[in-house]
């Protein structure tokens, strides 16, 4: 299970049981092949630490103030997966960049958003401790897709109608990076984790 996006930030990933989508620009949405690259991405084998069960309307907000409620600390990740039905879900994608690439505050300015109402559908998240900032954005980051995995994106806004919450508390983690020269050429400003916190939300 997990979420991310693609090479030259070609659209959003969802990652679930095992197959993985991509929700392009334009919301055209498909099975990636095992060809796709990702310059970013966080997976987990999912299992089920704690389970609950929620049948009100809870906007992003309220339902962080929940989650926080069922998990026993804020110092290790947690792998969130939401399904059910919901009242209403903003999501975005951006389009596909090209070199030089712009810097992501930019990028996402020209984002496409799709909203649905009365859906149903999967909300994949991590919850990424706040010590963890400049390697990954601290706090809650989700993706959707619908049933039919045929929508979805970077989640923005949502309100629960039905809900299943799963969650796993993860207490390690293993991170990967790039093994080329670009990467160890790249210069970085110390400032990327405060620009991402803004984009992402």
């Amino acid at each position: 299970m997990g979420l991310g996006t693609f090479e030259d930030l070609d659209g959003e990933m969802i990652g679930i049981e095992g197959e993985f989508y991509q929700v392009r620009f334009d919301g055209s949405t498909s099975v990636v092949s095992d060809l796709m690259k990702t310059p970013f991405a966080m997976v987990t084998f999912f299992e089920s630490d704690r389970t609950a069960f929620l049948d009100k309307p809870l906007d992003r907000e309220h339902l962080a103030e929940y989650l926080s409620v069922l998990c026993p600390t804020e110092n290790i990740f947690h792998a969130i997966k939401i399904s059910g039905t919901f009242e209403y879900v903003k999501t975005r994608s951006v389009p596909k960049q090209s070199k030089p690439y712009l810097p992501l505050e930019v990028a996402v300015k020209n984002q496409s958003t799709f909203e649905f109402n009365n859906v149903s559908g999967i909300i994949i998240g991590f919850w990424t401790p706040h010590y963890m900032n400049g390697v990954n954005m601290p706090g809650y980051h989700f993706h959707f897709i619908t049933q039919e995995k045929n929508a979805g994106g970077h989640l923005l806004e949502f309100r629960t109608k039905s809900v299943k919450i799963e969650i796993d508390y993860t207490s390690n983690f293993q991170m990967t990076l790039p093994r080329n020269q670009e990467f160890y050429d790249l210069k970085s400003s110390g400032e990327e984790g405060k620009d991402l916190e803004k984009i992402e939300q």
